[in-house]
């Protein structure tokens, strides 16, 4: 099997496992224990928050741990939104992932106005079209750092700049191990990430907000996670997210060499293969086309029986008959968005496994057009 589906998740990496290990086993506190066991369980947790703020380039104290991106996204959207110190509008682009939008839909159900923004073709958020759309009561942005579906990454700092003074919110899932997390020279007021898709378990992620944003918390009753997010923490999964995100960078030069040759192997094989997404300011381990005339579902299931396990989209909206909402927005039509295949793939994929999942794909198109191979 050549696994190219990472954008969904990515394998537990062995150093982290091992990291958690202790945690999972001997080291079993609760870390709001007043006692030996739980000071060191604490002692952990307080060392996976340093080790991941160092990485943010944040404070300590401005890092919660929750159950995942999908609980971070919502924690920022609803949480800065309903400390609305400067108004009722919110903001957010057409392709965020389902967890900002329905975020913002909801607040929108409770007397909120929610801005959705265009995307270009390529699926980039311009900064005059976030310009056009800030009003004196806009509370919160929120745009997606790199898109889950097509890759493309979007111009963070620029955006944050024109935002100024309220409140930048953005996804950073699929950016997290591939693109540099500094809040500071980003220029955003909250974060969010989640640790299976950088080799952590799945179950954990990190929500960062800058301390002077205000906040409302969605979860109480234990005041854990300085107040942010009440509940037992899950120390393992703090100290392998800690883990994984301080060992998940490194150059991707070479992966980005990996991904344009596969690119250029597609589109010179397979008749009708379009990329989607921006051509070069994209996820190094992200390759995504749409191939009219076919249907994505079959190519996907011919891939699987030819040992190629890769993705349509994303793995959230799984089983959906829906067009995706990310290539509608980007102006593909519903019947050429739902030819879309993704692969998405790390570090270590060979580059064998790449141009054998390209001759693959030239076989299962031909396959599933009836054309031969």
């Amino acid at each position: 099997m050549i696994y190219l589906d990472e954008a969904a998740t990515t394998p537990l990496s062995r150093e982290v496992l091992e990291a958690m290990w202790p945690f999972l086993s001997t080291e079993y506190g609760n870390p709001s224990s007043h006692h030996e066991v739980g000071d060191a369980a604490r002692r952990a947790l307080d060392q996976a928050r340093t080790d991941i703020a160092e990485v943010l380039g944040a404070k300590a104290s401005e890092i919660t741990f929750t159950s995942g991106g999908t609980e971070s996204d919502n924690a920022a959207i609803k949480g800065i939104a309903l400390a609305a110190p400067r108004g009722k509008h919110v903001i957010v682009s057409s392709i965020e992932h389902p967890a900002v939008l329905e975020s913002a839909e909801w607040l929108g159900r409770i007397g909120y106005e929610v801005t959705v923004l265009d995307v270009d073709h390529e699926g980039v958020v311009a900064p005059e079209t976030l310009e056009a759309a800030l009003r004196p009561d806009t509370t919160l942005v929120s745009i997606q750092y790199a898109n889950n579906e097509v890759g493309s990454i979007q111009p963070i700092a620029e955006l944050a700049a024109v935002a100024g003074d309220v409140p930048f919110h953005t996804d950073a899932v699929q950016a997290a191990g591939w693109l540099d997390l500094d809040v500071t020279k980003l220029g955003v007021q909250a974060m969010s990430i989640s640790g299976h898709k950088i080799g952590a378990p799945k179950g954990i992620g990190v929500l960062y907000v800058q301390r002077r944003t205000p906040f409302e918390p969605l979860i109480h009753g234990g005041g854990q996670e300085f107040g942010r997010r009440s509940g037992t923490e899950n120390v393992a999964s703090a100290v392998g997210m800690s883990t994984a995100l301080r060992s998940a960078g490194g150059s991707p030069v070479a992966t980005i060499a990996k991904r344009d040759d596969f690119i250029r192997e597609v589109l010179a094989k397979v008749p009708g293969a379009q990329l989607t997404g921006h051509p070069t300011q994209r996820l190094p381990g992200s390759a995504s086309f749409v191939f009219p005339g076919t249907s994505g579902e079959a190519i996907l299931v011919e891939l699987e029986s030819r040992g190629i396990v890769c993705s349509s989209g994303s793995a959230c909206a799984a089983g959906s008959d829906e067009p995706s909402h990310v290539l509608t927005a980007m102006g593909y039509d519903a019947e050429v968005a739902q030819t879309a295949v993704r692969f998405t793939f790390g570090r270590a994929t060979r580059p064998a496994d790449l141009s054998a999942a390209a001759e693959d794909l030239v076989r299962a198109v031909a396959s599933v057009t009836g054309r031969g191979a």
